[in-house]
């Protein structure tokens, strides 16, 4: 064997390495935990583990400051799985050995496709209500729908991500060029004074001209979120059509007109569209007697698929969500007073692998355990026999 390629095989393979990986996990854990007196938990989770290296800003800049989650657990992965081909041998006496990491492989493997693949979001509704779509926790999107015909709606959205580039967009079904001129990503919004000087170069069209848009600096309090605002310009075949200020604050979508078709545009919570409806029969709050402590959260549901397949009544409440096509519905908020009821939506291809790896190590530790306690009194035994 080569000896460049010996030496990096024995790196990979090397203790000295593992013991270095989980030391770097441990501080990457307290230090990540201390960070969020500053950020909330979802910034951390992006800054320090969802993310190859960490980045600190300093005013305009960025430097690294330490590896991220998918380095550190990407070489302990490569690690795991040198040391199994190369230091393991397949005996029977490392049975469990072999199991219990192979778990722990698997438990890396499962983290890593949550962390590229999951995505979170929540449903929203009133007794009553019935509902084809979840809304994200964070993220936007500027939606542009023609809505000249009757029977459906037709919707081009595009991402917050990026908006925040500032580029010039056309989309085939677009019969205009979208310009992104200005982008925040938190603002607040206030009547126009006409002595304060407008931020676009032209003049604003419908509610963005009464309204002056104010860049304030972002949040990441758990219990607080930001409100992007943007200055978006529509220029079509003929000329410009305006500039129009978009961001969730304005709430309703603004109109107008392209070549006899009615258009509206709009910033808003980023939408995840389903095959199937959900509609919310009746909300259910249980208390202790005597008290204000809750006891239970209940919501009798009814869930329909589009092609007719499936057509039946449940119930979701809590620590028992419903699983449907691929989603995972949690009993999120519930306010008895207004009959509403809120579900998180979980989309996690890889959720079952954490329970398949925690069953292979705990099984793995129970037959290894049993080897060695029946090759111990194998021995004792035989000695006994001798003496």
């Amino acid at each position: 064997m080569n000896a460049t390629v010996r030496s990096v095989r024995n790196f990979f393979v090397s203790l000295q390495l593992t013991v270095v990986l989980l030391l770097l996990s441990l501080i990457l854990v307290f230090i990540a935990t201390l960070d969020q007196v500053h950020l909330g938990i979802w910034v951390i989770q992006q800054k320090w583990f969802h993310s190859f290296v960490v980045m600190q800003n300093t005013g305009d800049f960025s430097f690294p400051i330490f590896p991220g989650g998918y380095t550190i657990g990407g070489f302990l992965l490569i690690n795991l799985i040198a040391a199994h081909i190369y230091r393991f041998k397949l005996t029977w006496k490392k049975t469990g050995i072999q199991l219990a990491h192979s778990g722990v492989i698997l438990l890396l493997l499962g983290e890593l496709i949550s962390g590229l693949l999951q995505k979170d979001s929540v449903m929203q509704l009133l007794e009553g209500e019935t509902m084809k779509y979840s809304e994200s926790f964070r993220d936007h999107e500027l939606v542009l729908i023609d809505k000249t015909n009757a029977d459906y709606d037709e919707v081009v959205a595009i991402p917050e991500a990026v908006l925040a580039d500032k580029t010039s967009l056309q989309h085939p079904k677009l019969p205009f060029l979208v310009r992104v001129k200005e982008f925040y990503p938190n603002v607040n919004l206030s009547m126009r004074d006409a002595t304060v000087a407008t931020n676009p170069e032209s003049p604003v069209a419908g509610m963005g001209s009464r309204v002056l848009m104010i860049p304030v600096p972002m949040t990441y309090k758990p219990d607080e979120k930001n409100q992007p605002g943007a200055y978006v310009e529509l220029t079509g075949s003929e000329g410009p059509l305006g500039t129009w200020l978009v961001s969730p604050q304005l709430g309703a979508p603004q109109t107008f007109s392209v070549n006899g078709h009615t258009w509206s545009i709009a910033l808003r919570i980023k939408r995840y569209y389903q095959p199937f409806s959900i509609n919310l029969i009746k909300v259910t709050h249980d208390v202790y007697p005597g008290t204000e402590i809750a006891k239970n959260f209940a919501s009798k549901i009814r869930v329909k698929s589009d092609d007719g397949k499936e057509d039946r009544e449940t119930t979701i409440y809590m620590n028992n969500p419903l699983r449907f096509g691929g989603k995972t519905f949690y009993q999120y908020q519930m306010n008895a007073a207004s009959q509403m009821s809120a579900f998180q939506v979980v989309s996690n291809p890889g959720w079952l692998l954490p329970y398949i790896a925690c069953i292979m190590m705990g099984l793995g530790l129970l037959i290894q355990f049993g080897i060695t306690l029946f090759s111990f009194i194998n021995k004792r035994n035989a000695a006994t026999t001798a003496a």
